[in-house]
C-alpha cells in the first residue's frame, strides 16, 4: 500500500499529537508521520516509540523491534521504550522476551498498571501462576485511586493477606456494590486457597458489572482450578467474543476442554494457540500433553522437542519425553541436561525434573546407580517444596476404621443413590490401575473417563473449612447425615461426572487413585457402585511411585520412606473394608493379571456384572486417550518385563523396605 505524504509538521509537539491521533485508525499514516519527525529530531523516544507502535500495528513487528533496538540501547531508563518493546515481542509470540521486557518496565515504573496486567497474563501462559498472581496485584494496586483501597492493595502485593481481607471487608460494608473492592477481596480468598469465597464474590461483580473484563477472567481461572471445567469455558468463550485473539484466554480454554475429555477440541484451540503466539514453550509442551493423550505420540515428541528449542532449561519438557516411557534419549540429550544442571542460576522446578528425567534416561542406559542417585536428588528437591505429613494419612486411616463399622452400615442400608453407574479403581499410583482401567474400556458397556477429582473435592467440603488447630470433620461428620443427605451427595457425584461421559455407555470408570482413602464414603454413598482395588508388589509399586514425577497430588511418592508408610496405611485400610463389607471391594493382582490375563480379566467382568468379551484381551486395540504415565504402556500387549525391574535398585531401598514391614513379607494378603 502506498502511504500519503506526512502532513506538514508544526512544532515537535504539535507533530508527536498528530502521529498519535493518527496511530489506532491509520498506522500507515503515524508511521509516515514518525519518520518525518525523526529526520527533524533523530532518536526522540516519542517518536520512537510512535514509528514502532505503527508498525508493530501494520503486523511488522520484527521492523519495530529493528526500530527499538538502538534507541532502548541509548536509553535503557524510558519505560515508554521497553514497553513498546514487550508490546512488539508479544505481537511476535515471544514470552519470554515479553517477560524480560515487561519486567524492565515496572522496574522503572512501578506504577505502570498496563504492563503489571500484561506481565501477570504473560506469565499466566508460562505457567508461572504465582508469579502472575502477584503482578495481578501490582496491577491492582496501580489502577487504585481510592486511599483506602490503595492500602488494601498493598497489603495483598505483601502477601499480608489478613490485613488485606480485613480492610477490604470492612470498606465493603460501607461500600457494598464497588466492583473493585469485590475484585480485590475474590483475589485475597483465592491466594488463601478459599476458591468457593472467590467464586461467589466475582459471580456478584459480574452480576454488578457484566462487563468488568478483569473480573471475568479472574472468574474464568477460579472456575477451572476447581475443576468446574464447563462452566469456565462458558466465561472465557465470553470473553473470546470481545477479544477473540487473546492467547491467555483461549489457552485457559484449551486447558479446561482437555479436563473435560474434549481432546480433539483441546487439541485444535493449543495449535491456533501457538500459530499466533509460537514463542511459548509451556504451550508447546501443554500441546504435546493433549497429543500423548490420544497417542499421537510422534506429534507429542515434536511439541515437547520444540518447546526445548525455545528455552533449553524446562525441565519438564525433557521429564515429558522421559515420561512417554517409549522415548530413548541420545547421548547429546543426557549431555544437554546434564549441562542444564550445572547452571548456578536453573530454578528448583527445572532441576528436579531434570533429575528425574536423568534417572530415566540412564536407567533405559542400564547405569542404576547412577541411574538411583538422579531419581534420589530430584524426590528430594521435590519432596523438600510440599507439606505433605504422613502421620495425617495414618490418622485419616485411624480414624475411617473407626467410622466405618459394620453398625455403620447395617444402619444405613439402602440409603445412598442406587445407580450403580460408577466404576472406581482405587490402590497406589503405578500399581496397574491404568491397565485395568483400558480392560474394562474396551467392553462395550463401559466409558473409560480419568482420574476424577469429584470425589476428593467432596470429602474436602464435607470436612469444613480449615481452621488452625481444629481438625477436619471428615469422616466423622458422615455418621451425622440422614437418608436425604446421603442420598444428594450420590446424586451429586453422579451430576458432576456427567460431563465425562461421552458414549452414552451403561458405566463409567472413575480410576483416581487416591480414592482408596474414601471407599467408605464410596459404599455409603453409591452402595451399588463397583470398587475395584489395583495392587501391585510393594517393592515394584513403591520404588516405580518413586521415580516418577506426577504434576500434582502425589506428594508421598518423594520419600522412600514416606510412600512404604503411605502403602502400608493403605493396605491397612482395605482389609479393614474387606472385614466390614466382604466381597465389596474386588482386588486385582498385577503380578497375577500378567501371568493369566484371561482368567483375572474374567474374574474383574464377572464381579462388575459384565459379559465377557473378547476385545477386553485386546485392549491395546483401543485408541481411546489415556492422561496417566501409562498412556503408551497400555497401547502395547501384556509384557512381564516390568514386574521385576526394582530389583535393578534393591540395594538402595532399605528405608522402604523398612516401611512397609510385615506387608511387604506377607504380599499379595494382607499382614
Amino acid at each position: 500500500m502506498t502511504s500519503r505524504p506526512a502532513e506538514p509538521v508544526g512544532t515537535l509537539a504539535t507533530a508527536l499529537a498528530h502521529a498519535a491521533r493518527l496511530l489506532p485508525s491509520n498506522p500507515d499514516l503515524a508511521e509516515a508521520q514518525s519518520r518525518e519527525i525523526l529526520k527533524v529530531a533523530p532518536e526522540h523516544p516519542d517518536a520512537v516509540t510512535l514509528l514502532a507502535a505503527a508498525l508493530r500495528r501494520q503486523g511488522r513487528s520484527t521492523a519495530a523491534l529493528e526500530v527499538l533496538g538502538p534507541a532502548t540501547e541509548a536509553r535503557p531508563d524510558l519505560a515508554q521504550l521497553q514497553f513498546e518493546t514487550a508490546l512488539a515481542r508479544m505481537s511476535l509470540g515471544d514470552g519470554p522476551g515479553a517477560i524480560t521486557a515487561l519486567e524492565r518496565v515496572v522496574a522503572i515504573a512501578p506504577d505502570h498498571a498496563q504492563a503489571w496486567r500484561a506481565l501477570g497474563d504473560q506469565l499466566t501462559l508460562a505457567d508461572r501462576f504465582d508469579e502472575a498472581d502477584a503482578a495481578y496485584a501490582r496491577h491492582i494496586k496501580a489502577s487504585t485511586r481510592d486511599p483506602r483501597l490503595i492500602e488494601a492493595a498493598t497489603a495483598l502485593c505483601e502477601n499480608k493477606l489478613a490485613v488485606a481481607e480485613r480492610l477490604l471487608r470492612d470498606f465493603l460494608k460501607a461500600h457494598p456494590t464497588d466492583v473493585a473492592a469485590i475484585r480485590m477481596l475474590a483475589e485475597t480468598g483465592m491466594r488463601l486457597g478459599r476458591y468457593d469465597d472467590a467464586e461467589a464474590l466475582l459471580a456478584r461483580a459480574l452480576e454488578l458489572a457484566p462487563s468488568f473484563t478483569a473480573a471475568r477472567q479472574n472468574y474464568a481461572t477460579v472456575l477451572y482450578r476447581q475443576n468446574k471445567s464447563a462452566q469456565a469455558i462458558a466465561e472465557v468463550d465470553r470473553l473470546l467474543v470481545d477479544d477473540p485473539r487473546n492467547p491467555g484466554h483461549r489457552n485457559l480454554k484449551a486447558a479446561a476442554l482437555g479436563r473435560i475429555g474434549e481432546y480433539d477440541a483441546a487439541i485444535e484451540c493449543f495449535a491456533g494457540v501457538l500459530a499466533d503466539v509460537p514463542g511459548q514453550p509451556k504451550i508447546w509442551m501443554s500441546y504435546g500433553h493433549a497429543l500423548k493423550t490420544v497417542g499421537r505420540q510422534a506429534e507429542a515428541v515434536e511439541a515437547y522437542r520444540r518447546s526445548l528449542a525455545i528455552q533449553p532449561s524446562l525441565g519438564e519438557a525433557y521429564w515429558s519425553l522421559a515420561n512417554l516411557k517409549t522415548v530413548k534419549f541420545t547421548d547429546a540429550d543426557v549431555a544437554a541436561m546434564e549441562e542444564q544442571l550445572a547452571r548456578p542460576d536453573l530454578c528448583d522446578d527445572d532441576r528436579f525434573h531434570l533429575h528425574f528425567a536423568l534417572g530415566k534416561a540412564l536407567e533405559d542406559a542400564g547405569r542404576f546407580e547412577a541411574s538411583f542417585a538422579h531419581y534420589d536428588k530430584g524426590a528430594a528437591l521435590r519432596r523438600a517444596g510440599l507439606d505433605y505429613e504422613p502421620d495425617e494419612t495414618s490418622r485419616h486411616v485411624a480414624r475411617s476404621k473407626a467410622v466405618f463399622t459394620p453398625e455403620f452400615f447395617a444402619e444405613r442400608a439402602g440409603q445412598g443413590a442406587q445407580a450403580g453407574d460408577p466404576i472406581f479403581i482405587v490402590g497406589l499410583p503405578r500399581a496397574g490401575s491404568t491397565l485395568i482401567e483400558q480392560i474394562l474400556a474396551s467392553h462395550s458397556q463401559v466409558e473409560g473417563t480419568q482420574e476424577l477429582p469429584d470425589l476428593i473435592a467432596m470429602a474436602r467440603r464435607l470436612g469444613g473449612k480449615p481452621q488452625e488447630g481444629k481438625a477436619s470433620d471428615y469422616p466423622e461428620g458422615l455418621a451425622r447425615l440422614d437418608a436425604v443427605q446421603v442420598q444428594a451427595l450420590g446424586d451429586e457425584f453422579l451430576a458432576r461426572t456427567q460431563v465425562h461421559r461421552k458414549l452414552g455407555r451403561p458405566f463409567f470408570i472413575d480410576k483416581m487413585p487416591n480414592n482408596w482413602a474414601h471407599a467408605g464414603l464410596i459404599a455409603l454413598i453409591l452402595p451399588t457402585a463397583k470398587i475395584i482395588d489395583a495392587r501391585r508388589h510393594p517393592l515394584g509399586c513403591c520404588f516405580s511411585g518413586f521415580k516418577q514425577h506426577f504434576a500434582r497430588g502425589q506428594g508421598f511418592t518423594y520419600s522412600l520412606s514416606d510412600i512404604g508408610r503411605y502403602y502400608a496405611d493403605y493396605v491397612e485400610l482395605m482389609a479393614h473394608f474387606d472385614a466390614v463389607l466382604p466381597g465389596r471391594v474386588h482386588r486385582v493382582i498385577y503380578e497375577e493379571m500378567v501371568a493369566d490375563p484371561e482368567r483375572e480379566v474374567r474374574r474383574l467382568l464377572d464381579h462388575c456384572g459384565l459379559p465377557f468379551e473378547e476385545g477386553c484381551l485386546r485392549f491395546y486395540e483401543n485408541d481411546r486417550a489415556v492422561r496417566t504415565a501409562s498412556s503408551e504402556q497400555v497401547r502395547r500387549p501384556i509384557f512381564a518385563e516390568a514386574t521385576d525391574h526394582w530389583r535393578n535398585y534393591e540395594p538402595w531401598l532399605g528405608p522402604l523396605k523398612a516401611e512397609l514391614g510385615p506387608v511387604l513379607k506377607t504380599y499379595p494378603r494382607a499382614p
